[in-house]
């Protein structure tokens, strides 16, 4: 069986917890002024119509009295390494896909727990007990039906759907469930009177692929519950990563690459937390028609360093958008070819004398000079206070907006 454990608000969540007056108020995190974009927001702050991706501007004309605060990555990056302790109690089949979400195959930890439902009970319980923040839980036999369950209540949900109900929960739910479904596919469904799942599931292969193309047959899997992909645990696929799946399509390059500036400060935290160096840099692109591509570039020497990572993302990621223009679904960024820092032969040799990369400025401006000591040493120094104080805050101007 699968779970999927998912923090409800996970940015703003944090913030209230760290600043309780904040609860009753709407609260979103991703800047204060100007250009800055909303990474996460409350409940009470989507009763507004106001969710991640949009401008704060936008947010602020919806809310008036809504309270916009930076995004403090550290303390995310803390919260997130105490709720992976939570997952490692119950099984090492764990794949996460963000801070704040992740699958975990329990199979073969059921007899040992009581089995999976009982599991998701527990881990649901530690999280809020160690934490004080609040997850929702799915559990299925295959992860697209355990992401769908956990989302189907939220906030604070639980849901468990056995193999033998399945297709009972499945039917109901409208197309929009679909992973891929967006707005134009929903239409076109539309236009032939398909409009929950038990609809689609009616339908033939043959009439799937000729409406649908290639991602007809995807449908129609999805629709009779069939999901094929395996947990992929970090332990098996020596591989982080990390993905944002956007409530509506994005073509605004700010945000996709304030986006993908936050998804590299993970990755890298939790290449450093865990002592590797990575040979490889990879993006992952998803667009409005699932159509999904990777792009990937080896470094010349291992790293494990913020800013050259972020260097590689930024160069793919820029010429993948010059090829294909199109609004952005989803987008990720992993590491792979990791390496243990014992085995990592040149450690004691100041790895910014090897790497003669120039590193591109985020928003334009002109390029910087190669990685300094002083600069990777950035990475060292925040990662030893935010590790000793967590509730302190250091990171790179840069990887926000004001």
């Amino acid at each position: 069986m699968i779970i999927h454990v998912d923090m409800d608000a996970f940015y703003a969540s944090v913030e209230i917890r760290e600043q309780p007056e904040l609860a009753s108020f709407p609260v979103v995190v991703g800047g204060r002024e100007g250009r800055g974009v909303v990474a996460a927001a409350n409940y009470n702050a989507r009763k507004f119509g106001v969710r991640s991706a949009m401008p704060i501007s936008e947010a602020k004309r919806r809310c008036k009295n809504l309270v916009c605060l930076p995004v403090r990555m550290a303390l995310y990056v803390e919260a997130s390494q105490k709720i992976n302790e939570v997952f490692y109690r119950y099984t090492p089949e764990i794949e996460p896909l963000s801070l704040d979400e992740a699958f975990l195959d329990v199979t073969a930890s059921e007899h040992l727990f009581k089995g999976a439902e009982n599991i998701g009970q527990m881990i649901k319980q530690d999280i809020l007990k160690e934490t004080k923040l609040v997850c929702s839980v799915g559990i299925a036999s295959n992860k697209y039906v355990a992401k769908i369950a956990s989302d189907i209540n939220k906030p604070d949900g639980f849901v468990y759907v056995s193999k033998d109900k399945q297709q009972q929960f499945l039917d109901p739910l409208p197309v929009s469930r679909l992973w891929g479904a967006g707005k134009v596919t929903q239409e076109k469904f539309s236009q032939y009177g398909i409009k929950t799942i038990a609809d689609v599931r009616q339908q033939s292969a043959v009439f799937m692929q000729s409406v649908f193309g290639n991602t007809g047959q995807h449908f129609l899997d999805l629709a009779n519950g069939l999901d094929i992909r395996r947990v992929s645990s970090e332990r098996k696929t020596k591989s982080i990563s990390h993905e944002t799946t956007f409530e509506k399509d994005v073509t605004d390059m700010l945000v996709l690459r304030s986006y993908l500036v936050d998804l590299c400060e993970q990755v890298a935290a939790r290449l450093r937390a865990k002592h590797y160096f990575a040979r490889t840099v990879n993006i992952k692109l998803r667009y409005p028609d699932f159509k999904t591509i990777t792009r990937s570039v080896s470094l010349e020497t291992p790293d494990n360093n913020t800013d050259i990572l972020l260097e590689r993302a930024v160069t793919l990621f820029t010429r993948a958008m010059q090829q294909n223009k199109s609004a952005i679904r989803l987008i990720g960024i992993g590491v792979s070819g990791l390496i243990k820092a014992e085995k990592f032969n040149t450690l004691d040799q100041p790895l910014f004398n090897r790497i003669q990369d120039k590193q591109i400025d985020m928003f334009g401006q002109q390029n910087t000079p190669a990685v300094s000591g002083k600069q990777r040493n950035i990475d060292k120094i925040a990662d030893k206070v935010n590790q000793r104080f967590g509730k302190k805050t250091v990171r790179r101007g840069r990887s926000y907006h004001k």
